[in-house]
């Protein structure tokens, strides 16, 4: 449990979409620094390469970022793992084939105030489910999957693996026809007792911005593959 857990509630907000934040030559720029960054992770079972966004690399598209999501959320500080040379990253940006499962983004800092996550879509066919039902406890990938959940000796910066919402929001059937719309690649029975709040369907120039707290994952709406920046933050 987050040992910020009163100061994190009190600034907890419903997800909001911001049309019309980048313009077409400031996507460029993002899907151009993506070609230019290293690689840092290929995870081939996932289907997904994550590279790390780095400092450095465009310095005015950092300022804009920064900007323009403070201008959002007010005053924050980044969350991010460090690179190499203990300097904070930015953000991880996501080129995906295949979705990501449950999960909740919560750090791995327990000390932490976690805050508010951005996603911004380099690509235009997709959509992020975000559900109402929130989870106070660090980055945890939510799984029924006895191999996954085997997993202990896990490497700074991957989520935990757990069942233990099955046990937290009740019993409640998740809805059938979201779950053929979107989810088909979850077991409709780990979403058991889960609500929706908000699918956001991708839009190229706009940013979604949620709670950290909030359960969620991709859809499985993936039109060969799709790429987005993610981004954490803290207060």
């Amino acid at each position: 449990m987050n040992n910020k857990l009163d100061d994190i509630k009190k600034l907890e907000s419903a997800p909001k979409v911001i049309k019309n934040l980048f313009t077409r030559n400031e996507i460029n720029e993002f899907l151009q620094l993506y070609e230019n960054l290293p690689i840092t992770v290929h995870n081939k079972k996932q289907n997904v390469i994550k590279k790390r966004w780095l400092q450095g690399y465009n310095t005015n598209l950092e300022k804009i970022f920064c900007e323009r999501l403070g201008k959002e959320i007010g005053s924050f500080k980044m969350d991010n793992l460090k690179d190499d040379d203990g300097k904070e990253i930015l953000g991880l940006i996501q080129e995906s084939y295949a979705p990501i499962g449950l999960h909740v983004d919560g750090g791995f800092e327990l000390d932490n105030q976690i805050y508010k996550q951005s996603l911004i879509p380099l690509s235009s066919v997709g959509s992020t489910v975000i559900f109402k039902n929130r989870y106070y406890d660090g980055s945890t990938s939510f799984t029924q999957d006895p191999s996954e959940l085997k997993k202990k000796n896990l490497k700074y910066g991957q989520n935990k693996r757990s069942d233990i919402h099955l046990k937290m929001y009740g019993d409640k059937p998740f809805n059938k026809q979201i779950h053929q719309k979107y989810l088909q690649h979850e077991n409709i029975n780990n979403l058991k007792g889960l609500e929706v709040e908000l699918i956001y369907e991708w839009e190229v120039g706009s940013m979604l911005i949620f709670d950290r707290t909030h359960l969620h994952c991709s859809s499985s709406v993936i039109k060969g593959k799709k790429i987005g920046i993610a981004t954490f933050t803290k207060k």
